[in-house]
Protein backbone atom coordinates (compact mmCIF):
# COMPACT_ATOMS: atom_id res chain seq x y z
CA UNK A 1 0.00 0.00 0.00
CA UNK A 2 2.90 2.33 0.71
CA UNK A 3 4.26 1.87 -2.82
CA UNK A 4 0.78 2.45 -4.20
CA UNK A 5 0.50 5.69 -2.18
CA UNK A 6 3.78 6.93 -3.66
CA UNK A 7 2.63 6.09 -7.20
CA UNK A 8 -0.68 7.90 -6.73
CA UNK A 9 1.07 10.92 -5.22
CA UNK A 10 3.31 11.35 -8.26
CA UNK A 11 0.34 10.83 -10.60
CA UNK A 12 -1.48 13.67 -8.83
CA UNK A 13 1.60 15.91 -9.06
CA UNK A 14 1.95 15.24 -12.80
CA UNK A 15 -1.76 15.82 -13.41
CA UNK A 16 -1.30 19.49 -12.47
CA UNK A 17 2.09 20.23 -14.00
CA UNK A 18 1.98 24.05 -13.94
CA UNK A 19 0.65 24.27 -10.39
CA UNK A 20 3.20 21.71 -9.21
CA UNK A 21 6.01 23.58 -10.98
CA UNK A 22 5.09 26.91 -9.35
CA UNK A 23 4.91 25.19 -5.95
CA UNK A 24 8.29 23.53 -6.46
CA UNK A 25 9.80 26.84 -7.63
CA UNK A 26 9.62 28.40 -4.16
CA UNK A 27 11.50 25.47 -2.62
CA UNK A 28 13.98 25.45 -5.50
CA UNK A 29 14.85 29.12 -5.01
CA UNK A 30 15.21 28.73 -1.25
CA UNK A 31 17.51 25.68 -1.47
CA UNK A 32 19.59 27.24 -4.26
CA UNK A 33 19.98 30.44 -2.21
CA UNK A 34 21.09 28.56 0.91
CA UNK A 35 23.59 26.34 -0.91
CA UNK A 36 25.08 29.09 -3.07
CA UNK A 37 25.36 31.64 -0.25
CA UNK A 38 26.92 29.22 2.22
CA UNK A 39 29.29 27.70 -0.35
CA UNK A 40 30.53 31.05 -1.64
CA UNK A 41 30.77 32.44 1.90
CA UNK A 42 32.80 29.44 3.09
CA UNK A 43 35.11 29.75 0.08
CA UNK A 44 35.67 33.45 0.74
CA UNK A 45 36.18 32.82 4.48
CA UNK A 46 38.70 30.06 3.75
CA UNK A 47 40.60 32.38 1.41
CA UNK A 48 40.67 35.27 3.90
CA UNK A 49 41.58 33.03 6.84
CA UNK A 50 44.44 31.48 4.88
CA UNK A 51 45.84 34.94 4.18
CA UNK A 52 45.48 36.14 7.74
CA UNK A 53 46.77 32.87 9.20
CA UNK A 54 49.93 33.36 7.18
CA UNK A 55 50.17 36.94 8.44
CA UNK A 56 49.35 36.33 12.05
CA UNK A 57 51.03 33.06 13.02
CA UNK A 58 53.33 33.83 15.97
CA UNK A 59 53.25 37.60 15.51
CA UNK A 60 52.30 40.67 17.47
CA UNK A 61 51.60 44.02 15.85
CA UNK A 62 52.77 47.13 17.69
CA UNK A 63 51.57 50.62 16.79
CA UNK A 64 53.67 53.22 18.60
CA UNK A 65 52.33 56.62 17.67
CA UNK A 66 54.05 58.11 20.71
CA UNK A 67 53.48 61.43 22.45
CA UNK A 68 53.97 65.10 21.47
CA UNK A 69 57.39 64.93 23.14
CA UNK A 70 58.43 61.59 21.70
CA UNK A 71 57.11 60.52 18.33
CA UNK A 72 57.59 56.82 17.62
CA UNK A 73 60.52 54.55 18.45
CA UNK A 74 64.23 54.94 17.74
CA UNK A 75 66.93 52.31 17.26
CA UNK A 76 67.79 52.11 20.97
CA UNK A 77 64.10 51.54 21.78
CA UNK A 78 64.02 48.65 19.33
CA UNK A 79 67.06 47.08 21.00
CA UNK A 80 65.29 47.30 24.38
CA UNK A 81 62.25 45.54 22.98
CA UNK A 82 64.39 42.80 21.41
CA UNK A 83 65.73 41.93 24.88
CA UNK A 84 62.31 40.82 26.10
CA UNK A 85 62.03 37.08 26.72
CA UNK A 86 60.40 34.94 24.01
CA UNK A 87 60.86 37.60 21.31
CA UNK A 88 62.61 36.07 18.33
CA UNK A 89 63.03 39.29 16.38
CA UNK A 90 61.46 42.60 15.43
CA UNK A 91 60.64 43.91 11.99
CA UNK A 92 60.06 47.69 11.73
CA UNK A 93 57.49 48.84 9.21
CA UNK A 94 57.73 52.21 7.50
CA UNK A 95 55.11 53.09 4.91
CA UNK A 96 55.01 56.13 2.66
CA UNK A 97 53.92 57.12 -0.85
CA UNK A 98 56.25 58.15 -3.65
CA UNK A 99 56.67 58.05 -7.41
CA UNK A 100 58.41 55.32 -9.42
CA UNK A 101 60.16 55.85 -12.74
CA UNK A 102 61.73 53.57 -15.31
CA UNK A 103 62.74 54.72 -18.74
CA UNK A 104 60.15 57.22 -19.84
CA UNK A 105 57.39 55.77 -17.64
CA UNK A 106 56.45 57.54 -14.41
CA UNK A 107 53.96 56.02 -11.96
CA UNK A 108 52.63 58.25 -9.21
CA UNK A 109 51.22 57.12 -5.85
CA UNK A 110 53.37 54.02 -5.41
CA UNK A 111 53.34 52.60 -1.89
CA UNK A 112 56.84 52.32 -0.43
CA UNK A 113 57.20 49.78 2.38
CA UNK A 114 60.31 49.77 4.54
CA UNK A 115 61.25 46.34 5.98
CA UNK A 116 64.21 44.51 7.39
CA UNK A 117 65.61 41.06 6.60
CA UNK A 118 63.68 39.34 9.43
CA UNK A 119 60.40 40.19 7.75
CA UNK A 120 61.38 37.97 4.81
CA UNK A 121 63.12 35.37 6.99
CA UNK A 122 59.85 34.56 8.77
CA UNK A 123 57.76 34.86 5.58
CA UNK A 124 59.78 32.94 2.98
CA UNK A 125 56.89 32.69 0.51
CA UNK A 126 56.76 36.43 -0.10
CA UNK A 127 59.26 36.31 -2.98
CA UNK A 128 58.34 34.69 -6.29
CA UNK A 129 61.57 35.58 -8.13
CA UNK A 130 64.91 37.04 -7.26
CA UNK A 131 66.01 37.38 -3.64
CA UNK A 132 64.66 38.97 -0.45
CA UNK A 133 66.31 41.74 1.51
CA UNK A 134 69.27 40.44 3.54
CA UNK A 135 71.24 41.76 6.57
CA UNK A 136 73.79 43.44 4.30
CA UNK A 137 71.03 45.62 2.84
CA UNK A 138 70.14 47.09 6.23
CA UNK A 139 72.84 49.78 6.43
CA UNK A 140 70.49 52.38 4.97
CA UNK A 141 72.74 52.98 1.98
CA UNK A 142 72.03 49.82 0.02
CA UNK A 143 69.63 50.96 -2.67
CA UNK A 144 67.84 47.74 -3.51
CA UNK A 145 64.12 47.07 -3.73
CA UNK A 146 61.49 44.42 -4.30
CA UNK A 147 58.48 45.32 -6.44
CA UNK A 148 55.05 43.73 -6.72
CA UNK A 149 53.43 42.45 -9.89
CA UNK A 150 51.25 45.51 -10.36
CA UNK A 151 54.26 47.83 -10.46
CA UNK A 152 56.17 45.36 -12.64
CA UNK A 153 53.36 45.29 -15.21
CA UNK A 154 53.32 49.10 -15.29
CA UNK A 155 57.04 49.78 -15.53
CA UNK A 156 58.41 46.60 -17.09
CA UNK A 157 55.70 45.36 -19.42
CA UNK A 158 57.28 42.52 -21.41
CA UNK A 159 60.63 42.88 -19.60
CA UNK A 160 62.36 41.05 -16.78
CA UNK A 161 62.68 43.59 -13.91
CA UNK A 162 65.41 41.75 -11.99
CA UNK A 163 68.66 43.78 -11.84
CA UNK A 164 67.01 46.72 -13.59
CA UNK A 165 67.31 50.21 -12.06
CA UNK A 166 64.26 52.28 -11.18
CA UNK A 167 63.93 55.68 -9.51
CA UNK A 168 61.98 55.84 -6.25
CA UNK A 169 61.53 59.25 -4.70
CA UNK A 170 64.36 60.66 -6.83
CA UNK A 171 66.87 57.93 -5.84
CA UNK A 172 67.99 55.04 -8.02
CA UNK A 173 67.21 51.53 -6.73
CA UNK A 174 68.12 48.14 -8.18
CA UNK A 175 65.28 45.66 -8.38
CA UNK A 176 66.47 42.44 -6.72
CA UNK A 177 63.17 40.61 -6.26
CA UNK A 178 59.55 40.26 -7.26
CA UNK A 179 56.90 39.70 -4.60
CA UNK A 180 54.45 36.83 -4.98
CA UNK A 181 51.03 37.72 -6.36
CA UNK A 182 49.25 36.22 -3.33
CA UNK A 183 51.49 37.94 -0.78
CA UNK A 184 49.75 40.42 1.47
CA UNK A 185 51.07 42.92 3.97
CA UNK A 186 49.43 43.64 7.30
CA UNK A 187 50.21 47.30 7.03
CA UNK A 188 49.12 47.30 3.40
CA UNK A 189 45.75 45.93 4.53
CA UNK A 190 45.50 48.59 7.23
CA UNK A 191 46.30 51.40 4.79
CA UNK A 192 43.65 50.05 2.42
CA UNK A 193 41.07 50.08 5.21
CA UNK A 194 42.05 53.60 6.13
CA UNK A 195 41.35 54.75 2.59
CA UNK A 196 44.87 54.73 1.14
CA UNK A 197 45.20 53.71 -2.50
CA UNK A 198 48.30 52.92 -4.50
CA UNK A 199 49.41 51.95 -7.98
CA UNK A 200 51.63 49.08 -6.94
CA UNK A 201 54.20 48.74 -4.17
CA UNK A 202 57.95 48.61 -3.70
CA UNK A 203 59.72 47.24 -0.60
CA UNK A 204 63.02 48.82 0.42
CA UNK A 205 65.25 48.55 3.53
CA UNK A 206 63.45 50.34 6.37
CA UNK A 207 66.24 52.87 6.96
CA UNK A 208 65.98 53.92 3.32
CA UNK A 209 62.24 54.38 3.76
CA UNK A 210 62.86 56.51 6.86
CA UNK A 211 65.06 58.81 4.79
CA UNK A 212 62.26 59.15 2.23
CA UNK A 213 59.94 60.35 4.99
CA UNK A 214 62.58 62.66 6.50
CA UNK A 215 61.87 60.92 9.79
CA UNK A 216 64.07 58.85 12.08
CA UNK A 217 61.23 57.42 14.16
CA UNK A 218 59.40 54.13 13.70
CA UNK A 219 55.71 54.00 14.54
CA UNK A 220 54.86 50.41 13.58
CA UNK A 221 56.59 47.06 13.90
CA UNK A 222 55.95 43.35 13.89
CA UNK A 223 57.18 41.23 16.78
CA UNK A 224 58.02 37.57 16.09
CA UNK A 225 57.55 35.13 18.97
CA UNK A 226 59.51 32.00 19.81
CA UNK A 227 56.45 30.38 21.40
CA UNK A 228 53.05 31.75 20.29
CA UNK A 229 51.45 30.14 23.36
CA UNK A 230 53.25 32.76 25.52
CA UNK A 231 51.85 35.70 23.57
CA UNK A 232 49.90 37.11 26.53
CA UNK A 233 53.04 37.19 28.71
CA UNK A 234 55.02 38.88 25.94
CA UNK A 235 52.26 41.49 25.53
CA UNK A 236 52.49 42.33 29.24
CA UNK A 237 56.28 42.68 29.01
CA UNK A 238 55.98 44.81 25.88
CA UNK A 239 53.49 47.11 27.59
CA UNK A 240 55.83 47.55 30.58
CA UNK A 241 58.76 48.56 28.35
CA UNK A 242 56.64 50.77 26.07
CA UNK A 243 55.10 52.54 29.06
CA UNK A 244 58.60 53.34 30.28
CA UNK A 245 59.63 54.58 26.83
CA UNK A 246 56.57 56.87 26.51
CA UNK A 247 56.55 57.96 30.16
CA UNK A 248 53.26 56.17 30.94
CA UNK A 249 51.25 58.42 28.61
CA UNK A 250 47.80 57.09 27.74
CA UNK A 251 47.10 56.02 24.17
CA UNK A 252 50.73 56.35 23.13
CA UNK A 253 50.90 52.79 21.78
CA UNK A 254 48.85 49.66 21.14
CA UNK A 255 49.75 45.97 20.97
CA UNK A 256 47.59 43.67 18.88
CA UNK A 257 47.62 39.89 19.16
CA UNK A 258 46.78 38.72 15.66
CA UNK A 259 45.72 35.27 16.86
CA UNK A 260 43.01 36.90 18.99
CA UNK A 261 42.00 38.99 16.01
CA UNK A 262 41.67 35.82 13.93
CA UNK A 263 39.45 34.23 16.58
CA UNK A 264 37.23 37.32 16.58
CA UNK A 265 37.05 37.30 12.78
CA UNK A 266 36.05 33.64 12.73
CA UNK A 267 33.29 34.26 15.29
CA UNK A 268 31.97 37.13 13.18
CA UNK A 269 32.12 34.97 10.06
CA UNK A 270 30.08 32.25 11.77
CA UNK A 271 27.48 34.85 12.71
CA UNK A 272 27.38 36.13 9.12
CA UNK A 273 26.91 32.58 7.80
CA UNK A 274 24.05 31.99 10.25
CA UNK A 275 22.48 35.29 9.20
CA UNK A 276 22.70 34.37 5.51
CA UNK A 277 21.11 30.99 6.20
CA UNK A 278 18.31 32.74 8.08
CA UNK A 279 17.69 35.16 5.21
CA UNK A 280 17.72 32.38 2.59
CA UNK A 281 15.41 30.28 4.76
CA UNK A 282 12.71 32.90 4.29
CA UNK A 283 12.44 31.72 0.68
CA UNK A 284 11.99 28.17 1.94
CA UNK A 285 9.29 29.37 4.33
CA UNK A 286 7.46 31.04 1.44
CA UNK A 287 7.85 27.82 -0.57
CA UNK A 288 6.43 25.84 2.34
CA UNK A 289 3.40 28.12 2.48
CA UNK A 290 2.99 27.48 -1.26
CA UNK A 291 3.01 23.72 -0.64
CA UNK A 292 0.40 24.07 2.11
CA UNK A 293 -1.78 26.22 -0.13
CA UNK A 294 -1.56 23.73 -3.00
CA UNK A 295 -2.30 20.77 -0.76
CA UNK A 296 -5.32 22.50 0.80
CA UNK A 297 -6.66 23.24 -2.68
CA UNK A 298 -5.97 19.63 -3.67
CA UNK A 299 -7.87 18.31 -0.65
CA UNK A 300 -10.82 20.52 -1.55
CA UNK A 301 -10.77 19.41 -5.20
CA UNK A 302 -10.55 15.72 -4.27
CA UNK A 303 -13.11 15.70 -1.48
CA UNK A 304 -15.40 13.22 -3.29
CA UNK A 305 -12.41 10.98 -4.07
CA UNK A 306 -11.43 10.96 -0.40
CA UNK A 307 -15.01 10.17 0.64
CA UNK A 308 -15.20 7.29 -1.84
CA UNK A 309 -11.92 5.81 -0.58
CA UNK A 310 -13.13 6.01 3.00
CA UNK A 311 -16.47 4.44 2.06
CA UNK A 312 -14.54 1.54 0.48
CA UNK A 313 -12.60 1.02 3.73
CA UNK A 314 -9.47 3.17 3.40
CA UNK A 315 -8.00 3.95 6.81
CA UNK A 316 -7.58 7.65 7.82
CA UNK A 317 -3.86 6.98 8.35
CA UNK A 318 -3.51 5.79 4.75
CA UNK A 319 -5.32 8.89 3.44
CA UNK A 320 -3.09 11.12 5.56
CA UNK A 321 0.03 9.24 4.37
CA UNK A 322 -0.84 9.70 0.70
CA UNK A 323 -1.22 13.47 0.97
CA UNK A 324 1.86 13.77 3.18
CA UNK A 325 3.93 11.82 0.64
CA UNK A 326 2.68 14.18 -2.06
CA UNK A 327 3.83 17.24 -0.05
CA UNK A 328 7.21 15.64 0.71
CA UNK A 329 7.65 14.71 -2.96
CA UNK A 330 7.04 18.32 -4.02
CA UNK A 331 9.57 19.68 -1.51
CA UNK A 332 12.12 16.95 -2.33
CA UNK A 333 11.91 17.67 -6.05
CA UNK A 334 12.40 21.36 -5.31
CA UNK A 335 15.36 20.49 -3.08
CA UNK A 336 16.99 18.32 -5.78
CA UNK A 337 16.67 20.96 -8.50
CA UNK A 338 17.72 23.65 -6.01
CA UNK A 339 20.83 21.62 -5.15
CA UNK A 340 21.94 21.50 -8.79
CA UNK A 341 21.18 25.19 -9.36
CA UNK A 342 22.88 26.23 -6.10
CA UNK A 343 26.08 24.33 -6.97
CA UNK A 344 26.16 25.86 -10.46
CA UNK A 345 25.70 29.36 -9.03
CA UNK A 346 28.42 28.69 -6.44
CA UNK A 347 30.86 27.43 -9.06
CA UNK A 348 30.47 30.39 -11.41
CA UNK A 349 30.41 32.89 -8.51
CA UNK A 350 33.70 31.42 -7.22
CA UNK A 351 35.22 31.79 -10.69
CA UNK A 352 34.03 35.40 -10.91
CA UNK A 353 35.42 36.21 -7.43
CA UNK A 354 38.69 34.34 -8.13
CA UNK A 355 38.38 32.10 -5.08
CA UNK A 356 38.67 28.33 -4.83
CA UNK A 357 35.43 26.38 -5.18
CA UNK A 358 34.93 23.91 -2.33
CA UNK A 359 31.95 21.57 -2.21
CA UNK A 360 30.20 22.40 1.07
CA UNK A 361 28.57 19.26 2.46
CA UNK A 362 27.12 21.27 5.33
CA UNK A 363 25.37 23.60 2.84
CA UNK A 364 23.97 20.61 0.94
CA UNK A 365 22.77 18.98 4.16
CA UNK A 366 21.15 22.19 5.39
CA UNK A 367 19.48 22.99 2.06
CA UNK A 368 18.14 19.52 1.26
CA UNK A 369 17.31 18.80 4.91
CA UNK A 370 15.34 22.03 5.23
CA UNK A 371 13.43 21.28 2.04
CA UNK A 372 12.35 17.83 3.31
CA UNK A 373 11.43 19.32 6.68
CA UNK A 374 9.33 21.99 4.96
CA UNK A 375 7.41 19.27 3.11
CA UNK A 376 6.65 17.44 6.35
CA UNK A 377 5.74 20.53 8.39
CA UNK A 378 3.60 22.27 5.78
CA UNK A 379 2.10 19.07 4.34
CA UNK A 380 0.96 17.61 7.64
CA UNK A 381 -2.00 19.94 8.23
CA UNK A 382 -3.64 19.44 4.79
CA UNK A 383 -2.98 15.68 5.04
CA UNK A 384 -4.61 15.54 8.46
CA UNK A 385 -7.57 17.57 7.18
CA UNK A 386 -8.04 15.01 4.39
CA UNK A 387 -7.88 12.09 6.81
CA UNK A 388 -10.52 13.61 9.11
CA UNK A 389 -13.14 14.20 6.40
CA UNK A 390 -16.48 12.52 7.09
CA UNK A 391 -17.10 10.10 4.19
CA UNK A 392 -20.82 10.91 3.99
CA UNK A 393 -20.19 14.68 3.88
CA UNK A 394 -17.37 14.13 1.38
CA UNK A 395 -19.58 12.12 -0.97
CA UNK A 396 -22.27 14.82 -0.80
CA UNK A 397 -19.78 17.56 -1.75
CA UNK A 398 -20.26 19.19 -5.16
Amino acid sequence: MFIESIRMSFENILSSKMRSFLTILGILIGVAAIISLITVMEGAITEVNAQFDALGAGKLLVQAQGTPLKRGLNESDLRRLEQIDNINGISPSVTTMSSAQYGGIVEESVRIEGRNDLYFKYSPDLISRGRPLNPLDMSGYSNVCIIDEELRDTLFFGEDPIDKTIVLGGIEYTVVGLSASESISLFGVMSAFSGGTSNGAATVPYRNALRMTANSRISALEVFLRDPALADIVIEDLEIVLNEIFNYTDRSFSVLNLDSLLDTMKSMQEMMTALLVGIASIALLVGGIGIMNMMLVTVTERTREIGLKKALGAEPLLIQLQFLIEAIALSTLGGAFGLVLGLLISFFASLAMDIAFHLSYSAILIGVGFSALVGIVFGWSPARKASLLNPIDALRAD
